[in-house]
C-alpha cells in the first residue's frame, strides 16, 4: 500500500507469498506440499490485489476532503467497499475461468502466473531447476534491492541525460527513458516479443508523434477546458505534463473501447456462462462427469453469491453512501454490477497477456460515467463525489480481484489444484485483506498526508482531479477519449490487439520499453540454434531465470519499501540528480542483459 501510494505502482503479492510458502514447507520438512503451497499463494495474493483497488480511489476521499472539509470518510466505508468489491471480482471471474484458462491454454503468456509457477515448481522438484531459479533470484532480488535501498545507480535512464537530449525534451517534447531494473526485464522476456512490439508500439506512438504533435500543433494554446487547474500553455509544459494531461486520456479511451470491443467479442461466453447459470438455477444437471481439475463451484452458488452480495452493496449505497435516496441507490448498483461484470473479461485479458491490470484507466472511465451518470439524476457537490468514489473503489477492487484472480487459477490449472478449492479459500483472503486495507489508508494519512506530497497518490489524485469538475459542472476529455476509442476500432479492423495498443499509450513508456528489451533476448536465445530442441531448452532455461529476476525484484521490494516506511533512507538524491547516477545505470542493466543471455543459452548438453 505504501509503495502503490509513494510510485502509482503496486507490487504483486503472488510472488513473494509463493517464496514464502515454499520457504516454510521446505524448513518444516513437509512433502508433497505442493497442493498446499497453490493455495497459499492463492489467499496470500488477495493482498496486492485488494490494495491495488482501495489505494487508485479511495485515498481521493482525503485529497478531496481537503478542499471540501463537509465530507466524511470512516473506515467502515473503506472496508465494506474493499471487501464488497473484492468477492463481486471472484463470484464474476468464476464463470470466464474455463475460456481464459483452459481454453485459451498456450495462446497468452501469463507472465506472472509463469514466474510464481516457476518458483513453486522448483520449490517442490528440488535441484537443477531450483538451482537457476535461486541464483538469478538473487541476482535480480539484489540488483533492484541496491537500487531501491542504497540509489548506486539511477532506476531510469533518459535521453536528457546529455544536452541535446535536454534541448530535444524542451523545445521538440521529445524524450525517451526506460526502467533498467530486473524485475521488469524478467516480465519482458516471459511476455515476448510479438506482445512487447505492440505495446512499445502503443507507448512510442504517445511520446515520438501525439506529445511533439500536440506541442506542434497547439503550442501557443491553453487547453484546459476539462481541468481548469492547468494554467501553462502546451509549449510551457514538460514532456511527461502533456502526457499526463493529454495523451494519457487517448490511452484511456483505447483501452475503454478496446474492453468493449472485447466484451462484444466474449459475448458468446458471457451468453454461455449466464446461461449454464440458468440451467443450474432450474434445476436442471449439468454435465456430472466434469474432471476434478476443471470443477468450480456450482453455478447456484455463484449467481445466488453475486445476487445475494449486489444486494449488500444495494443496501451499503441506500444506508451510507446515498443518504436514504431510493434513485440514486438503484441507479448506483446498476452501473457498479454493468461495469464490473463486463470489464471483468477486460481486466482477466490484460493479465493474461502482459501481467498488468489497466485496472486504473477503467476504473478512471467508471468515475466518469458515474459521475456523468449522478450528476444527471441530481447527485452533485461533495456528497456526490464520495457517492462516485466508493463506487469507484467498489468496481476497481472488482476488476482488481478479477485480474489477480485469474493467475492464481492458472497457476493452479498448471499444477492440478482443484479450482473449487481456490475459489472458496480466496474469499478467507479478502475479508482479512478488506480489514487490514482501510486500516492502513488511514494510518498512513495520519502519518503522511496525501496531500502533504510524502506520498504521491498518483492515481488517486488524479482520480480527485477528474470528478471534482465533473460533480462541479465541467466537462471530461470526451474528444481525447473519443480519439483512442477510434484508434482501438481501425487496430481492431487490422487485427492489431488494440488492448496491448492501448496498455501501451497509458503506461508510463519507461515501464515499456523493458518488455521489447526483454522480449528481444527471449527472441535471441530461442533462434541461435538449428536444432529445435535446444532452442526450446534456452527458451525454458531463460523463462526460469527471468521467473527469478521477478521474484526477487519483487521481494526486495518489499523489503525496501519496508526498511523505507521504517524511516531507513539511504538514497543519495544530489547523486541521483547527476546525469552519470543514469550512465552507471546502463552500464549495470548492460550487465544483467549479458547474464541473462549466456545463463539463459548455457544449458547441460544431452
Amino acid at each position: 500500500a505504501y509503495l502503490g501510494l509513494k510510485v502509482g505502482q503496486v507490487f504483486e503479492a503472488a510472488i513473494p507469498i509463493a517464496i514464502i510458502a515454499v520457504g516454510v514447507s521446505s524448513a518444516a520438512k513437509r512433502k508433497g506440499a505442493l497442493g498446499e503451497n497453490v493455495i497459499i499463494q492463492s489467499i496470500g495474493a488477495c493482498s496486492g490485489v485488494i490494495v491495488a483497488g482501495a489505494i487508485f480511489t479511495l485515498p481521493a476521499l482525503y485529497i478531496l476532503q481537503d478542499k471540501y472539509p463537509e465530507m466524511t470518510v470512516d473506515f467502515m466505508q473503506m472496508f465494506i467497499s474493499s471487501l464488497l468489491g473484492g468477492i463481486l471480482g471472484i463470484l464474476f471471474l468464476i464463470p470466464f475461468r474455463k475460456y481464459f484458462v483452459s481454453d485459451k491454454h498456450g495462446e497468452y503468456p501469463f507472465p506472472e502466473a509463469t514466474a510464481s509457477t516457476q518458483v513453486l515448481v522448483s520449490g517442490e522438484k528440488g535441484g537443477s531447476q531450483a538451482k537457476p531459479l535461486l541464483i538469478a533470484g538473487l541476482v535480480g532480488g539484489l540488483y533492484d534491492f541496491i537500487v531501491a535501498t542504497f540509489g548506486w545507480w539511477n532506476e531510469n535512464f533518459t535521453t536528457r541525460v546529455c544536452a541535446w537530449g535536454e534541448v530535444m525534451a524542451d523545445k521538440a517534447k521529445v524524450v525517451l527513458k526506460i526502467n533498467t531494473g530486473a524485475a521488469v526485464l524478467g516480465l519482458g522476456y516471459i511476455i515476448g516479443l510479438k506482445y512487447a512490439a505492440i505495446i512499445c508500439a502503443g507507448s512510442l506512438a504517445v511520446w515520438l508523434i501525439i506529445v511533439p504533435g500536440m506541442n506542434l500543433l497547439f503550442g501557443d494554446q491553453l487547453l484546459n477546458a476539462w481541468n481548469p487547474s492547468i494554467t501553462q500553455t502546451i509549449s510551457e509544459m514538460a514532456p511527461e505534463t502533456i502526457f499526463k494531461e493529454y495523451a494519457k486520456s487517448i490511452g484511456i479511451g483505447g483501452i475503454a473501447m478496446a474492453g468493449v470491443i472485447g466484451i462484444f467479442r466474449s459475448w458468446g461466453i458471457i451468453k454461455s456462462a449466464v446461461g449454464l447459470a440458468a440451467k443450474e438455477m432450474g434445476g436442471k444437471k449439468t454435465d456430472n462427469n466434469v474432471k476434478r481439475t476443471q470443477k468450480d463451484l456450482s453455478m447456484k452458488v455463484i449467481a445466488f453469491g453475486s445476487i445475494f452480495t449486489l444486494l449488500l452493496t444495494f443496501v451499503f449505497f441506500l444506508t451510507d453512501v446515498m443518504q436514504g435516496n431510493l434513485l440514486h441507490s438503484i441507479v448506483a448498483i446498476l452501473l457498479v454490477a454493468g461495469i464490473s461484470f463486463l470489464f471483468t473479461t477486460v481486466a482477466a485479458n490484460a493479465i493474461a497477456i502482459v501481467g498488468t491490470n489497466p485496472v486504473s484507466g477503467m476504473t478512471l472511465m467508471t468515475l466518469i460515467l458515474a459521475s456523468v451518470v449522478m450528476v444527471a439524476v441530481g447527485l452533485k457537490g461533495a456528497t456526490g463525489m464520495v457517492a462516485a468514489l466508493v463506487m469507484g473503489g467498489v468496481v476497481c477492487t472488482a476488476l482488481s480481484m478479477a485480474g489477480g484472480f485469474i493467475t492464481d487459477l492458472k497457476i493452479g490449472y498448471w499444477l492440478g489444484t482443484t479450482p473449487a478449492k481456490q475459489q472458496t479459500w480466496k474469499f478467507l483472503g479478502t475479508l482479512v485483506s478488506a480489514a487490514t486495507v482501510g486500516g492502513v489508508i488511514m494510518i498512513l494519512n495520519k502519518t503522511y498526508g496525501f496531500t502533504s506530497g510524502a506520498l504521491a497518490a498518483p492515481q488517486a489524485n488524479a482520480m480527485a482531479a477528474v470528478i471534482d469538475p465533473l460533480m462541479n459542472g465541467v466537462g471530461a476529455p470526451w474528444l481525447l477519449y473519443g480519439i483512442g476509442a477510434a484508434l482501438a476500432f481501425v487496430l481492431t479492423y487490422f487485427n492489431i490487439p488494440a488492448l496491448a495498443f492501448a496498455l501501451g499509450m497509458f503506461i508510463p513508456l519507461e515501464l515499456n520499453l523493458p518488455l521489447l528489451v526483454g522480449g528481444a533476448i527471449n527472441w535471441y536465445v530461442t533462434t541461435r540454434s538449428k536444432d529445435e530442441r535446444v532452442n526450446n531448452e534456452r527458451g525454458e532455461k531463460g523463462t526460469l531465470l527471468a521467473s527469478g529476476f521477478i521474484a526477487g525484484g519483487a521481494l526486495m521490494g518489499v523489503v525496501s519499501a519496508a526498511m523505507r516506511f521504517g524511516g531507513i533512507n539511504l538514497v543519495n538524491d544530489a547523486w541521483l540528480a547527476n546525469p552519470m547516477s543514469e550512465l552507471a545505470s546502463l552500464v549495470a542493466y548492460a550487465l544483467l542483459i549479458f547474464y541473462l543471455i549466456k545463463a539463459s543459452m548455457n544449458i547441460q548438453k544431452k
